[in-house]
């Protein structure tokens, strides 16, 4: 991090941002047209490497919720019956216009949330493209999928999408939603509204019939009102475990369809046969790519106690070589946290964890004035009962635990409420295979982590949620099978 010392100090390398037009105010995109909301409200979205105002927004109540899903209801009809082979031109006409728009909606992401430009350029952009190919194909062979002869579409899809991922979760909830016939009100979280903002500009651009889809930004009530809608068809929400909860209790007794995606505490497990850069490369990637703040994040690092001095050694060498600093910066590596509220959790989750014992170390490290910052943190000396090792922290947090025998690493990995995902680490085979089919994960990687598909279903067990997205499986939520 400390790059002063360096005889090859990196000069800055700052993407342009004069290939975004960010205006300085949004509507709500209700039947194809930007509006006011109805009781005129309007918040702001600030950029979090700087606290500047991006841009003022409107505000989603009820009645706004009501109209969209209206307009919603009212495309449905029109929508779903076209072919599948109609339905996939305009998603390939996305997907083709999301590539072409890459370079603006990359800086945007980077301005809205914080995130490092290398990772919304390379990693974010192109897997958001790829889930529009992707279910474009889908569209005229549902009928092959294994969900019996000429599965029917739901109807009216509520979509509730988090800040972390801001346009990759619409791609997920929103692709495989109008590849099966059905109409969408999606509303993103209110600290990353501007990326989905622009997307309702692209589906304008695509043609895309008035009313299939409706963005509505605003806060949790507004998400709480399109849940509780009486004429939603399926939930789908991504976000938090506790939030989940309340999902889930509020459409018990409904015919509402749901799938849930939420919280994890993903174990990384180092066996002392692991080629050990490659697994610390893995490591920072499960925790440290976009500042920790992933569901999926590798937050508990479980490391076979006769390679535990090495593996740690290593680690903290390569964790001072990590460049933090302007998210808009080629060469930076660790963004800003998304908010200040976000940056108050992961504080007071790290101070806890000091509290109870655990042993504490971050690389020296300047952080910026301005902004919402946090120094890439590992803790050692965990045991299974510290909060950091049990709590969600989503943020730069390292746990890390000790194990003797495959056996011992399975019983800690599986030691926690959640289930979403997990990494395996070693030259055999044969153990990853014996390891991962005993692992309750809804993803198991092996050497590698975090890496992604759209034809490779993903979601928990447990208190990680239910349903799956991507891959085939992706489509049965949005069918009547």
């Amino acid at each position: 991090m400390d790059n002063k010392t360096s005889l090859f100090a990196y000069a800055p390398a700052p993407e342009s941002r004069s290939v975004v037009d960010i205006a300085p105010s949004y509507g709500l995109f209700i039947d194809g047209e930007f509006t006011d909301a109805a009781d005129g409200k309007v918040f702001k979205t600030v950029s979090p490497s700087s606290e500047e105002v991006l841009a003022e927004v409107a505000q989603a109540g009820a009645a706004d919720v009501d109209r969209a899903v209206k307009a919603a209801r009212k495309a449905f009809a029109t929508w779903s019956a076209l072919p599948g082979s109609e339905r996939a031109k305009y998603l390939f006409r996305i997907a083709r216009i999301i590539q072409e728009r890459s370079r603006e909606l990359a800086v945007l992401e980077t301005l809205d949330n914080g995130k490092p430009i290398k990772e919304t350029r390379d990693a974010d952009l192109p897997l958001v493209a790829a889930h529009f190919f992707y279910y474009a194909g889908w569209a005229d062979k549902l009928d092959h999928a294994g969900y019996g002869a000429n599965p029917r579409p739901l109807g009216v899809a509520g979509q509730v999408i988090p800040w972390n991922f801001p346009l990759l979760m619409l791609a997920w909830k929103i692709a495989p939603a109008l590849a099966t016939g059905n109409t969408v009100v999606l509303k993103p979280a209110e600290t990353t509204p501007l990326s989905a903002l622009f997307f309702a500009d692209i589906c304008r651009q695509a043609g895309l019939p008035k009313g299939v889809v409706n963005i509505l930004t605003g806060y949790g009530d507004a998400g709480a009102a399109l849940v509780e809608h009486p004429d939603v068809n399926k939930v789908a929400f991504t976000g938090s475990t506790a939030v989940g909860k309340k999902i889930a209790r509020h459409v018990a007794g409904t015919d509402k369809k749901v799938t849930l995606e939420l919280g994890g505490k993903g174990a990384n497990i180092v066996f002392d046969d692991a080629p050990i850069d490659q697994a610390v490369e893995g490591i920072v990637n499960g925790i440290f790519f976009n500042q920790g703040q992933v569901c999926c994040a590798g937050s508990r690092l479980l490391v076979q106690e006769s390679v535990h001095d090495e593996v740690l050694d290593s680690l903290k060498r390569r964790l001072s070589t990590l460049r933090l600093g302007d998210p808009l910066d080629k060469n930076t590596d660790i963004g800003a946290i998304n908010s200040a509220e976000q940056l108050a959790r992961i504080t007071a989750l790290a101070e806890t964890g000091e509290a109870e014992g655990a042993e504490r170390w971050s690389p020296a490290c300047e952080l910026p004035s301005s902004g919402y910052w946090f120094a890439p943190t590992l803790f050692t000396n965990v045991t299974q009962a510290h909060t950091v090792a049990r709590d969600e922290i989503f943020g730069p947090v390292l746990s890390v635990l000790t194990f003797r025998t495959p056996d011992e690493a399975v019983a800690k990995a599986n030691n926690s409420q959640y289930g979403l995902s997990a990494g395996i680490w070693t030259e055999k085979g044969s153990r990853i295979l014996a390891v991962a089919d005993k692992l309750r994960a809804g993803v198991v990687w092996a050497n590698t982590f975090n890496k992604f598909d759209p034809t490779s279903p993903f979601g928990g067990y447990k208190e990680s949620g239910f349903g799956r997205e991507g891959g085939r499986h992706g489509l049965e939520g949005y069918l009547d099978v």
